[in-house]
């Protein structure tokens, strides 16, 4: 499955739009994480725990969106996007899309 962020994939031509594709996922750390992070941010710097969480989430968002654009029969999903808002302090919405299509070797 190729997934780009570009409206175009070079070297074929877009065959047929299958449609808007989707996942998401709302994730949280637990409480000794939030605890920490709340001193690091005193501190400064990165806060690990949660940049771990968005990359997982973000993996299993992407996932989501894929067997969506499989189950349709996409070759690729184009036009592929993140997004993501905060739900409550500590957790997270990250939402993937993009628009499933049908390429042809040109």
């Amino acid at each position: 499955m190729i997934i780009t962020t570009t409206e175009q994939v070079p070297g074929y031509r877009v065959k047929e739009i299958l449609g808007v594709v989707s996942g998401n996922v709302v994730m949280s750390k637990h409480l000794g994480r939030d605890i920490a992070a709340a001193f690091k941010t005193l501190a400064g710097g990165e806060i690990k725990g949660y940049t771990e969480m968005l990359t997982e989430a973000r993996n299993i968002a992407l996932e989501r969106m894929m067997k969506e654009a499989e189950k349709l029969g996409a070759d690729a999903v184009i036009g592929f996007r993140y997004s993501s808002s905060t739900i409550m302090s500590g957790a997270a919405e990250i939402l993937a899309y993009g628009t499933a299509v049908k390429l042809e070797k040109i």
